[in-house]
């Protein structure tokens, strides 16, 4: 694919940091080394929003972002410092929230079937009886609330704030509000009734982001005219799509994008299992990095705190955790619950199968969902998956096996609609049950509690990671690499202190037990849960911890709910997060175990980081990154970015000042900006991979590799290096001289390698080059 960057920096814009504060921040991106500012979305989005994930308009520019004046000045800044851009799409649905903001909503739910822009969305109008269901009321009584208003030169019905069409020739001064709302093209009915009921197909189960059909030309060709000419200008060089499991036709989406942008670099969000492969057949360079994330992180979690980590779980849980069998518990109570309306969906596709009762057909459909072990397939790759899961749930479920038999060819069928649409609704609900439910119930380790990560894989070998990376080299060289984004649960510094915690189980485990004693919570694996996050992300605001226990216990399920808060229980976990803040005890306990574990955290911070910016791909820093950012899951980790201190002390190591490791976070502004200078200056030297070896004692305390001209070498499971000291340990490297990019040290290479003890005494990583 053409114009691959050699690095990116994603930005989130907003009306609060809008294109003009990018456009501010162009001149330090290139000082700092990334060659592509790496944009959210940026078309038309709904009123205050906060992600731009919610199109409304594909047309223009969001103007509280900046408009196209503002993008225009943005491009400008960026070209102006030498770099290119970046752009994340959104191609699988639109935002709905208030149908006059959308056109094409509006239009639809005016005219029903015959509307201009009936064919972009995907409505099942048989089983609405014609009618767009919308899920807007408070209860059905609600409708009596309904106004009749003239607006616009002509009708619109009202419920409160939000504002509906009236259909020509449907309303005259006068009318009964509810009898013209029963002769629309939508009905409105009680929020509650979206689980089950909707029939038009949503953003996982969010009711007011509708779901686009890309895979017809004339709505791809409406929906991406402005970004083809916003490439071919050469305004964007470089293509994000967002959530391509959405689509209905993945590879005939990218095809045709292939086609209007002239094959420009394309990363997908695709989260991919351990294990899993990008189809070779998808005209992409790659995912967004969450795998790359997963094998990062693993590396640098010692194995050896399992049993321990796992015996404190077991016992605050009351009984040893099932981790397969809890996904699969949360993944049937989305397609029982919050997916029933997609389930059902499928069932009448299926219709009557001889034999079989249509309870046992549903019952087969949402076991198969919740037992698919990737997100989806993509018929016909992938359908080793679906025959895997064909046949586990015949094991465990014997009287599903008519039902089953009977949907496996069915549902094994390309491109039919039933195949199509179990494959769209696999993802949301392996995203809901895993991501948004299980990885919050699970609370043995949650530095592994990752989009595209597996907890119940407890870190990994050094061999494991250099095999990993030997197939990225050769199979998707040009895909990105990340460790922070806007939807990772934890930041990545975060994850990199909670790392240690394997490495001390035993002192966590005597703390965590102090803290339950002394602020007990009767859901014990949520309490464990919060204090894990509570100290990785410590020193916090109240305000940040209380935002995030919330989120996190409603998330969870287990005690109280986004849709049926249990306020006797959320005010004892409000009183938990008040005890790490204002009880003395309890406040020293955490101080202390921070101060214990953070200089350790800040070794893997380093350590992942320039892993990360080193390894086959190409890698993403994720706004503020570039210094530690102890951030929690959204909107914890969107906050603004300063990057006037950002800049200081980028000035100063431009000096010559070489950082202490401390808590100013300079040592990883200089590891970043080096190793990024390095990769846009030197990319002939980023073009290969071979493991590097070590030898002693501490040997198993080292990942290093060569990709062609520069050496990475980084510090793994500092604790127990502690302990030992680098000793007798030497990187296995070539004869003669090598420099430290990062401290400008200069070490030789003999028989016994390169002394680690030597080389690693200012930072614990470093960037070879030959002297």
């Amino acid at each position: 694919m053409s114009g691959t960057p050699a690095s990116t920096y994603r930005l989130q814009i907003t009306a609060d940091f809008t294109l003009d504060d990018a456009a501010a921040v162009a001149g330090y991106l290139a000082d700092l080394g990334v060659t592509h500012a790496y944009s959210s979305p940026l078309l038309r989005s709904a009123a205050g929003s906060t992600h731009g994930y919610d199109t409304v308009d594909h047309a223009h520019i969001d103007e509280p972002r900046g408009g196209q004046a503002g993008f225009d000045r943005f491009v400008a800044a960026l070209h102006a410092a030498g770099l290119g851009l970046v752009l994340d799409l959104v191609p699988n649905h639109m935002g709905v929230a208030d149908p006059h903001e959308s056109g094409w909503w509006w239009d639809l739910l005016r005219h029903g079937r015959e509307s201009a822009h009936a064919a972009a969305f995907d409505v099942d109008w048989d089983f609405g009886g014609g009618r767009v269901r919308l899920p807007v009321l408070g209860s059905a009584d609600d409708l009596s609330k309904l106004e009749l208003v003239r607006a616009d030169g002509g009708w619109e019905l009202r419920y409160y704030d939000n504002r509906f069409p009236v259909a020509p020739g449907t309303a005259r001064d006068g009318d009964d509000p509810v009898a013209v709302h029963d002769r629309q093209h939508y009905e409105l009915v009680d929020w509650r009734r979206a689980d089950s009921e909707l029939n038009y197909r949503r953003f996982f189960a969010i009711n007011t982001l509708a779901g686009l059909r890309a895979e017809d030309p004339a709505v791809f060709a409406a929906t991406h005219e402005l970004v083809a000419r916003l490439v071919e200008s050469g305004a964007v060089d470089a293509l994000r799509i967002d959530h391509p499991d959405g689509l209905a036709d993945p590879k005939g989406y990218l095809d045709r994008l292939a086609g209007a942008t002239g094959g420009r670099w394309t990363v997908v969000e695709k989260i991919l299992e351990p294990g899993e492969v990008l189809p070779e057949s998808w005209q992409a360079a790659g995912t967004t990095g969450y795998d790359a994330l997963a094998e990062v992180d693993g590396v640098l979690v010692d194995p050896s705190g399992e049993p321990a980590l796992t015996a404190l779980d077991t016992e605050l849980a009351g009984s040893e955790v099932d981790y397969a069998q809890l996904v699969h518990d949360c993944k049937r109570e989305v397609t029982d619950g919050i997916l029933g309306s997609e389930v059902a969906r499928l069932q009448r596709i299926v219709g009557e199968v001889p034999g079989v009762p249509a309870e046992q057909v549903t019952d087969g459909l949402a076991e198969l969902l919740a037992s698919f072990p990737v997100y989806r397939s993509y018929l016909p790759d992938g359908r080793a998956h679906l025959d895997a899961t064909v046949a586990a749930v015949r094991e465990r479920r014997p009287d599903l096996t008519a039902a089953v038999d009977a949907l496996h060819p069915l549902l094994g069928s390309a491109g039919t609609e039933l195949a199509t649409r179990f494959e769209q609704t696999s993802g949301p609900v392996m995203a809901k049950g895993v991501e948004d439910s299980a990885y919050y119930r699970w609370a043995r380790f949650v530095a592994l509690n990752e989009v595209g990560g597996d907890p119940a894989r407890f870190g990994s070998t050094v061999a494991d990671f250099h095999a990993a990376q030997q197939v990225r080299a050769e199979r998707l060289p040009g895909s990105m690499t990340t460790l922070s984004t806007h939807d990772t649960k934890r930041s990545e510094d975060v994850r990199a202190r909670l790392a240690v915690l394997a490495e001390l189980p035993t002192e966590w485990a005597a703390l965590v037990r102090g803290l339950l004693d002394r602020h007990p919570l009767a859901d014990r694996s949520l309490a464990h849960l919060v204090w894990q996050n509570l100290v990785g992300a410590w020193p916090l605001s109240r305000e940040r911890a209380h935002a995030y226990v919330e989120k996190a216990a409603r998330e969870a399920g287990t005690s109280t709910t986004w849709t049926d808060p249990v306020q006797e229980f959320e005010d004892q976990l409000h009183a938990l997060v008040d005890g790490a803040f204002d009880d003395a005890t309890t406040r020293a306990g955490i101080e202390a175990f921070v101060a214990r574990i953070a200089p350790f955290g800040w070794s893997n911070s380093l350590a992942q980081k320039l892993l990360q910016l080193t390894m086959p791909g190409v890698p993403d820093v994720y706004q503020g990154t570039e210094l530690w950012d102890l951030s929690l899951v959204d909107p914890d980790n969107r906050r603004p970015v300063d990057y006037d201190l950002r800049r200081s002390l980028l000035a100063r190591l431009d000096g010559g000042w070489v950082p202490p490791v401390d808590d100013t976070g300079a040592a990883k502004l200089l590891v970043v900006s080096r190793t990024l200078r390095h990769r846009r200056d030197f990319p002939e030297t980023f073009a290969g991979y071979t493991p590097v070896g070590a030898a002693g004692t501490a040997a198993d305390s080292v990942v290093a590799f060569d990709r062609g001209g520069v050496v990475t070498v980084a510090t793994r499971l500092p604790v127990r290096l502690s302990g030992t000291g680098w000793g007798d340990t030497g990187l296995q490297l070539p004869n003669g001289a090598w420099r430290d990019l990062l401290t400008g040290r200069r070490a030789v290479s003999d028989a016994a390698g390169v002394p680690l003890g030597d080389l690693l005494t200012q930072l614990p990583v470093a960037l070879l080059v030959r002297d």
